[in-house]
């Protein structure tokens, strides 16, 4: 596990935005394709706008989901509104290689298991990201794979249901899934994060983050989090 500190969150999310272009430019030439998964809350949405500046071969980007919370269509809640906001709106990314995650099924489960036939459909079977960017949350989850929930200990599936965590479920991809990535990329700033992310340096797993493969991954802090 590399980690690499900065000034500021604004500083990351610059950063975090010219590894997934080089990153991405690096995969077209080589498989002619780019898929990434992005993970929800605030941390992404500034990586996410830096990125839809970058000089990009959007045409062969195709950009999934590490997980999403149940809500409406358009919901703020929705980590899919803050992808479209962010990335969508600025970019020349083709909408239909934006694939949300269909949280608003009736049937969850069912919808989970379309989720991962999706992903196999752009990214082999089993699919394989090129990228997966995760977030470190004070409890030590990441994605929605969060303390005490059975979600943890998915093993036969790339994508399942939560429980209620923080007033709703929410759909995530499992470990199987973010450990087959070629390249996991995790953004952690706030000094509230300095504990749990020396955790995460050292391999705890008894928090949900620990638990994610480690070699091949980059983690881009600030200084706040770093206790710098």
């Amino acid at each position: 596990m590399e980690i690499r500190v900065f000034a500021d969150a604004d500083a990351v999310a610059r950063e975090a935005a010219a590894v997934i272009a080089a990153e991405a430019r690096a995969a077209v030439a080589a498989r002619g394709r780019f898929i990434m998964a992005v993970s929800g809350g605030r941390t992404p949405w500034h990586m996410l706008r830096a990125l839809a500046g970058e000089d990009l071969p959007w045409k062969s980007l195709h950009v999934a989901q590490v997980d999403e919370r149940v809500a409406p269509a358009g919901d703020p809640d929705r980590n899919l509104s803050h992808l479209r906001e962010t990335l969508l709106a600025h970019s020349p990314l083709p909408p239909e290689q934006v694939y949300a995650m269909p949280v608003e099924s009736a049937e969850l489960d069912v919808a989970a298991a379309r989720y991962a036939r999706i992903l196999q459909d752009i990214a082999g079977s089993p699919p394989v990201l090129d990228l997966a960017h995760l977030g470190l949350g004070s409890d030590g989850h990441t994605a929605s794979l969060v303390p005490g929930d059975p979600v943890l200990d998915v093993a036969g599936a790339d994508v399942a249901m939560t429980g209620v965590y923080l007033g709703r479920r929410r759909m995530t991809l499992t470990y199987p899934m973010l450990d087959r990535a070629r390249r996991v990329l995790w953004l952690v700033t706030g000094s509230e994060k300095i504990g749990i992310l020396a955790r995460l340096r050292d391999g705890d797993r008894s928090i949900p983050a620990g638990r994610v493969r480690r070699d091949r991954a980059l983690v881009l802090v600030d200084r706040a989090a770093a206790g710098h």
